[in-house]
């Protein structure tokens, strides 16, 4: 009996050191060990928007628009986050998320302790996604699906924050003080029109923009395209009252995701020069403007915009109103097309 005894106590407590030491056994599976890792989140705006507004914006009155422009996308061209979505994921097999955190950071940086078993990862993240009614985070259970989806509609709103991603392989090591530095971009960006009124009434004006992604792929900082572009509703940016009188110039601004780029490239332009394009023959994206007539037709002019429009940008367009409505521009990159009597001739895609 007293035989038996010590034989079972030597076992359990080879079974005790076995349990203690397992996680340094290097032949052992080290998936369920986990190990304090040190997450430091920081956004980084890359944008044009200062020089944008001091290159185009450059009269008295062009001013005055500059500082309601600026109240306007103050919380989106912005290196402030709200919330962030933090996924971790298996770099092997089918990709399938293993840990994900969600945090209120309210900061332009925060640092995160998070226990991860040790192993590689593939770690995305995301911010300000909870206040865009617009835009979803979607199939963030498996790493390459995970997309940020913009909702299906023929009409739709600007989007009303500034979103940022970031992606991130990383190992996390046995026996290892380990920090991660984690920069996050930003994945949509803004396009005004201004419009001097030249005498006219510009309070029957109305202004769309179209050729824009709808989606956002993640993992590969890739953009989805539609077949059809939604219509986008731009907001107006006023300088002062809406008299003919005044002769401010008025603005029409939407926030969107990017629009297509130069073919061979994509819209995630990785340079110390990101937002200069070469000259293209090509139009990227559109504004549609309408200009509601005293005898009730519409005149619909398209601007085709021959610059494409890049995540993070500001970019603004400069024209006036002419006889019977119509938009001229100078811009040699802006092409220009008219139709006049517009209501009577259309098939109804944008909802005025």
């Amino acid at each position: 009996m007293m035989i038996a005894l010590k034989v079972m106590e030597r076992v359990l407590g080879l079974l005790g050191i076995a349990a203690l030491t397992s996680c340094s056994v290097i032949d052992e599976d080290l998936s369920d060990c986990d190990k304090q890792a040190k997450m430091d989140y920081e956004l980084r705006l890359v944008t044009n928007m200062n020089t944008e507004m001091k290159t185009q914006l450059t009269t008295e009155t062009d001013l005055k628009l500059e500082h309601a422009l600026r109240q306007y996308l103050g919380g989106v061209f912005t290196d402030f986050a709200h919330d962030v979505d933090l996924s971790f994921y298996d770099t092997w097999d089918d990709s399938l998320r293993l840990q994900h955190d969600e945090h209120i950071m309210d900061a332009n940086q925060a640092s995160y302790t998070l226990n991860l078993p040790m192993r590689r990862y593939m770690h995305l993240a995301t911010a300000n996604i909870l206040d865009n009614d617009l835009v979803t985070l979607e199939d963030d259970e498996r790493c390459h699906r995970s997309r940020l989806q913009q909702v299906d509609r023929d009409t739709i709103a600007s989007h009303s924050t500034g979103i940022f991603t970031a992606r991130q392989p990383m190992e996390v090591l046995e026996g290892v003080d380990q920090n991660f530095d984690v920069h996050l971009y930003m994945a949509n960006c803004a396009a005004m029109l201004v419009l001097d009124p030249r005498g006219y009434d510009t309070d029957g004006v109305q202004v769309y923009s179209t050729g824009f992604a709808t989606g956002f792929n993640i993992c590969d900082s890739s953009y989805v395209y539609p077949t059809k572009s939604p219509i986008v509703r731009t907001e107006r940016i006023e300088a002062g009252d809406r008299s003919q009188e005044s002769g401010d110039e008025v603005g029409f601004c939407s926030v969107t995701f990017p629009s297509r780029d130069e073919k061979g490239t994509r819209t995630v332009i990785e340079t110390e020069e990101p937002f200069i394009a070469k000259e293209s023959d090509e139009s990227f994206w559109e504004f549609r403007v309408y200009v509601l007539q005293e005898d009730g037709s519409i005149t619909e002019t398209t601007l085709r915009i021959k610059k494409p429009l890049r995540a993070g940008q500001l970019m603004i367009i400069k024209g006036w109103l002419a006889d019977r409505g119509i938009v001229m521009v100078e811009d040699q990159l802006v092409g220009v097309s008219v139709t006049l009597d517009w209501n009577k001739k259309s098939q109804g895609d944008v909802e005025l």
